[in-house]
């Protein structure tokens, strides 16, 4: 542009712009839905178009920034190979108007955000039953056509919970899932390991009854909750005979994912959930008969450049009866990890995943731990299942005795 003057104004217009965009991102909350996720096709129903316009205005915003359209386009990539692995609550010919639903579920409350409130010293506690949780949504569904019968069967924040605990849930639900007049069963649930018991109800849910989780980044009592929506999603869901016959969901920030690939994906914003599997409904392997996880030990290694072999080593020595390796790119580990992992893969199963988050792990590098090589000395590779999902197979694996590699049946 040759004349200084207009290249002045157009650079002072542009910086208007700028502007104008900053402020509009400064003054979104940072955890409104992040509709870059890789994993979402968002709700369409009306009672959540609010949050959307406004998740809409604020990634229009943050894109603004040349960081975060770098990242965009880079989640716009794995969107495009993974977006119909997940579903908008309202989608399929099931699906009705919340006031005309009808169905009997019950529901299932163990603590987490969602049934949490502040102390007198700011932290978050859960203190709400489930009961409290389910009053409001009689506000749009009817009372007369939706029966949710509540359960509290813990009151837990989820990052304090043991095997023992994923055991009382698995066997909560199988209870309900038995009975000929329920339809389904709702999982109200802390978000740290919400994905880890969706994996365990997945592995051994035997029947065609639909199970879905759902929880909350905000707590009870903030003043923009989520729990009530996600809640509200959950039950749109239990009761929309598409996810008939194919096993556990999550249900949360307008999204329905599976639980096979899903994982925890950010620790502030309302979408909080993303997945790894390509399809809406992923293949399983066929259910296991439930036993008890509680006595099985199984730990996750991260590797990193020059880990050692004795992180392997000291943890069979420990007490593991299996071994999920947290590897790097694709499912690579340094040659020191590689050759305990591959020693240790002679007489307890090891699980090879990745500390990426999207993306499938695949045995296609050679070398001294490659996932090529690894996988030719019996280390299985977790395809689209991360670290937390991987060790709840391994650990039901060991508990029923199952071989491990038929529990990864898609590996890349």
């Amino acid at each position: 542009m040759s004349n200084p003057r207009l290249r002045r104004r157009v650079q002072y217009s542009a910086a208007l712009v700028a502007s104008a965009l900053l402020l509009a991102s400064c003054q979104n909350p940072a955890n409104q839905t992040d509709k870059d996720d890789a994993s979402a096709t968002q709700t369409t129903s009306s009672s959540a178009s609010t949050t959307e316009e406004t998740s809409e205005s604020s990634t229009t915003a943050s894109n603004s920034s040349s960081a975060t359209s770098s990242s965009s386009a880079s989640s716009s990539a794995t969107s495009s190979s993974s977006s119909s692995a997940t579903s908008s609550k309202a989608a399929g010919a099931a699906a009705k108007e919340r006031s005309a639903i009808e169905g009997h579920v019950v529901v299932l409350s163990t603590g987490g955000t969602i049934a949490s409130t502040h102390d007198d010293k700011g932290a978050v506690v859960p203190t709400v039953t489930g009961s409290d949780l389910v009053e409001p949504l009689y506000d749009e569904f009817d009372k007369d056509k939706l029966d949710l019968e509540v359960k509290d069967i813990a009151n837990l924040d989820s990052s304090a919970m043991t095997l023992a605990d994923t055991d009382k849930i698995v066997t909560a639900v199988h209870e309900q899932l038995q009975r000929e007049d329920v339809d389904g069963v709702i999982v109200t649930h802390g978000t740290d390991s919400m994905e880890e018991t969706a994996i365990a109800l997945d592995t051994f849910h035997d029947s065609d009854k639909p199970v879905v989780l759902t929880g909350a980044m905000r707590p009870f009592d903030d003043s923009n909750p989520d729990g009530p929506e996600n809640l509200a999603t959950a039950v749109e869901t239990v009761t929309n005979s598409d996810y008939a016959g194919h096993g556990t969901f999550i249900a949360f920030g307008g999204k329905v994912i599976p639980a096979r690939g899903a994982f925890k994906s950010d620790t502030e914003k309302a979408d909080g959930f993303a997945t790894n599997s390509k399809e809406k409904f992923p293949e399983r392997p066929e259910p296991l008969d439930f036993s008890p996880l509680r006595d099985v030990r199984v730990d996750i290694i991260a590797a990193y450049p020059g880990a050692p072999a004795d992180l392997i080593e000291q943890s069979l020595a420990k007490g593991a009866q299996a071994i999920v390796i947290e590897g790097m790119g694709s499912g690579n580990i340094g040659p020191d990890l590689a050759n305990a992992a591959m020693e240790a893969a002679k007489t307890v199963p090891v699980v090879l995943t990745t500390r990426v988050d999207h993306g499938p792990v695949a045995g296609i590098y050679g070398g001294a731990g490659g996932g090529a090589t690894l996988a030719d000395a019996g280390v299985i590779t977790s395809g689209d299942l991360r670290a937390p999902q991987s060790r709840m197979l391994l650990a039901a694996a060991v508990a029923t005795g199952t071989d491990a590699q038929k529990l990864f049946p898609a590996n890349g």
